[in-house]
């Protein structure tokens, strides 16, 4: 018992490193006793104990090769993560942008449309008050009879007022009173009447007609709008009275052979 104790005591005593160095005492003791009571055809066996029993050492230094490879995989799996999110991004952006380009394009369809529509209704709405305006003035307006074709009889009294209305409109002057008094005075009122027997008659170029009138006098003051035949009473007054009023200011002022 006393020697037990002593050996505790002494195993108290020990520090650290003397407990290894005696446990590798030990240990290199034991393997010396092994390796002894071990035949001789037994090398094989130690040897393979031997290697069992050897350190496994550990190497830190990193696998180049693989480390790279793990490497280049993240970033091949990055940069497709990030092709795809672009391809995606200017996919959308391209849907974005024809999107507001058939919005655009379908605003200012509409805008036409309604400016086109806008100026129809003016248009309308102008030709409404042009056609309310014509009818207003229509309607205002004073209504102008035309005036019925005058009517002269077939006798001197007609010849005379027929001639007179177309001397007034060509500027002729002359009255009723000083044609009548001629006529009478020439031909009794007689439209055939013909002189064949003064000077015009012995000349070739008789006197013709209500006023007597010979044909060069009747082609030279012919008054148009009349018949060119010097027997008509009408054209016969009428270039009588013309030629008057050229020599003598008026048919007025003939009161003998003119």
């Amino acid at each position: 018992m006393p020697k037990n104790i002593q050996i505790r005591r002494l195993s108290r005593s020990l520090n650290r490193h003397q407990k290894i160095a005696i446990a590798g005492v030990a240990s290199l003791g034991a393997a010396a006793l092994a390796f002894s009571a071990v035949p001789s055809s037994a090398d094989t066996t130690t040897n393979e104990a031997a290697v069992s029993t050897a350190k496994v050492e550990y190497s830190n230094k990193p696998i180049k090769d693989v480390k790279a490879s793990v490497t280049d995989q993240l970033a091949s799996r990055q940069m497709k993560a990030e092709v795809a999110a672009k391809q995606a991004a200017a996919k959308q952006a391209a849907a974005q942008k024809k999107a507001a380009a058939a919005a655009a394009a379908k605003k200012a369809l509409a805008k036409k449309k309604a400016a086109a529509a806008a100026a129809a209704a003016k248009k309308a709405e102008a030709a409404r008050k042009a056609k309310a305006a014509a009818a207003s003035r229509s309607a205002h307006r004073p209504t102008i009879k035309k005036a019925a074709p005058k009517f002269y009889a077939n006798n001197l009294n007609g010849w005379i007022n027929h001639a007179l209305d177309i001397m007034h409109k060509k500027g002729i002057p002359g009255s009723y009173n000083g044609l009548y008094r001629n006529i009478m005075r020439e031909s009794s009122g007689n439209p055939n009447a013909i002189n064949g027997w003064d000077i015009n008659a012995i000349n070739g170029i008789p006197s013709k007609g209500l006023l007597q009138v010979i044909p060069p006098t009747f082609s030279a003051y012919h008054v148009n709008g009349t018949s060119w035949n010097i027997y008509d009473p009408v054209a016969n007054i009428t270039a009588a009275a013309n030629y008057a009023a050229d020599k003598y200011g008026s048919i007025d002022n003939v009161n003998s052979a003119y």
